[in-house]
């Protein structure tokens, strides 16, 4: 039985057609995937949906009515319910507060939070309403969103992304939820780049490439490379890691403890790790567990005890992030908007606000626009990065294509030691093969790598080593090609050095 019926939906901005004509049906308790390179629509799509969009032309019927919210409390209110890919929480407040605002008529706050603890245990995500939500781990945040949605008793739920911030085992408890939710007769119109999620969880799968729907599959039955290569519309290329020798150490850290410039952030305690020439030192953990704050310690963007972070064995500590970058410590920052890039200055500017001591793009103050505008041009080129030009603002860029600029920006200034916090992030399978190959070939020159990332699969296929970051300690790095999902599973969930090792 159909739940939703989308004919020739299509909405166009200025340049650009983000859905052109698209068409296909939802199930009653059909998990249902929506795939697509960046840029390809489905954000565009989900937003028509969900009332955050108009569409131009064509039409939706929602359990055989004719559907087309103006906006989201209409489309909540017709039973569809959506779960952002970044969570939309105060963290001042707790959980029940939380669920509060996004209701449009909440009980009393005592029988909210027996509702809270009713659902949540009902679905396998238990959750304590009084508790504070900057004190939660991304796993239990993600609980707080869904329980909100499934409180609305949805017909439709659409997820964003909803993995990338889980470890394995929450992963599975999730699995559980949606299948139960499934076998209930909800819906699940499910978006995300990892695909082997998608074929271990979803019935069908629609697949979007430049805004139109090139076709359907049975995910259970494609691989995922030919998901891919379906979105893409060309053969995928396999990162591939010629034998790479490993040098003397480049960055060695040794009882790194900083404090968290965030009030909601973890402060790193006692941290030890080294990476040598050629090597790549992969990074894993759950969102909120020390990422930001390495990487702001190994930038120098934190001030760090002098000998605590060493260069060739010349401590480093005490510099700040322009002379570590001319010493050659390069870093990529998970935030694009705002730290990684300036959301209002055209890529020029965004490639001369790094690369101007290493690229030599400027001389007793004054900038050197031509050879900014040819370093810009170089990176868009190479990194494949789709915008009209050099000249255009960083915001204007999708997230995938302005996580290509970012990380082809630092790659491109030959750096002794690279630092990369979440390189692949909402970027499609495509991208993301091209710049993990651009990591390893980095590696492969002699440059140290650390990558530091949420998304396993992309950690074993280039790390050399792993280690796990819990609550802002770091463990033993380990062999990659030794280690099995579970026992990383269980390093990232904070059991470190021998207790893995018995699994």
């Amino acid at each position: 039985m159909t739940l939703l019926s989308i004919k020739g939906l299509t909405k166009a901005y200025p340049g650009v057609v983000a859905n052109d004509t698209v068409s296909f049906d939802i199930g009653k308790g059909e998990v249902h995937a929506l795939l697509g390179e960046n840029g390809a629509g489905k954000s565009t799509l989900v937003k028509m949906i969900y009332g955050l969009v108009r569409p131009d032309s064509g039409t939706m019927t929602l359990k055989g009515q004719p559907f087309q919210p103006s906006e989201p409390r209409e489309a909540r209110a017709s039973g569809v319910a959506m779960v952002f890919q970044h969570f939309s929480l105060f963290e001042a407040l707790n959980v029940s507060e939380n669920i509060a605002l996004g209701m449009e008529n909440p009980p009393p706050m005592g029988d909210l939070a027996a509702r809270i603890r009713e659902v949540s245990e009902a679905y396998g995500l238990p959750l304590d309403p009084q508790r504070t939500v900057g004190d939660l781990s991304a796993g239990e945040r993600q609980r707080v969103e869904i329980i909100r949605c499934l409180l609305q008793d949805p017909k439709l739920l659409i997820m964003d992304e909803p993995t990338s911030v889980l470890t394995p085992q929450e992963v599975d408890i999730l699995f559980k939820t949606l299948r139960k939710l499934s076998e209930e007769g909800t819906a699940i119109l499910y978006i995300s780049h990892k695909l082997e999620e998608i074929r271990t969880l979803c019935d069908n799968a629609t697949i979007l490439r430049l805004g139109k729907n090139v076709g359907t599959c049975t995910p259970r039955e494609t691989t995922a490379r030919e998901m891919a290569e379906m979105m893409v519309g060309s053969t995928l290329k396999t990162p591939t890691s010629a034998g790479r020798k490993f040098g003397e150490v480049m960055l060695d850290v040794s009882g790194l403890s900083v404090a968290s410039p965030s009030a909601f952030g973890t402060s790193l305690k006692n941290v030890h790790l080294t990476v040598r020439k050629g090597e790549v030192l992969g990074i894993g953990g759950v969102a909120g567990n020390g990422q930001d704050e390495l990487l702001l310690a190994l930038s120098g963007e934190i001030p760090t005890v002098s000998d605590a972070v060493k260069m060739e064995g010349k401590p480093v500590g005490n510099l700040g992030p322009n002379q570590r970058r001319k010493l050659g410590i390069l870093t990529a920052p998970e935030e694009r908007l705002g730290h990684a890039a300036a959301p209002d200055m055209s890529l020029i500017e965004n490639a001369m606000l790094t690369g101007s001591i290493r690229e030599g793009l400027e001389n007793r103050g004054f900038l050197n626009w031509p050879k900014a505008r040819t370093f810009a041009e170089e990176i868009i080129q190479k990194f494949d990065v789709r915008t009209p030009g050099a000249g255009n603002a960083a915001r204007a860029l999708s997230g995938g294509n302005l996580q290509k600029f970012v990380i082809g920006r630092e790659v491109l200034q030959r750096p002794e030691v690279l630092v990369v916090n979440q390189p692949t992030w909402g970027v499609d399978a495509s991208a993301a093969a091209s710049i993990r190959q651009a990591l390893l070939d980095l590696a492969a020159g002699g440059t140290a790598v650390i990558v530091i990332s949420q998304d396993l699969d992309e950690l074993m296929e280039i790390s050399d080593h792993f280690a796990a970051l819990n609550e802002g300690r770091l463990s033993e790095a380990r062999v990659a090609s030794e280690l099995t999902i579970d026992e990383i599973g269980l390093m990232m969930g904070g059991a470190h050095g021998m207790e893995v090792a018995h699994v």
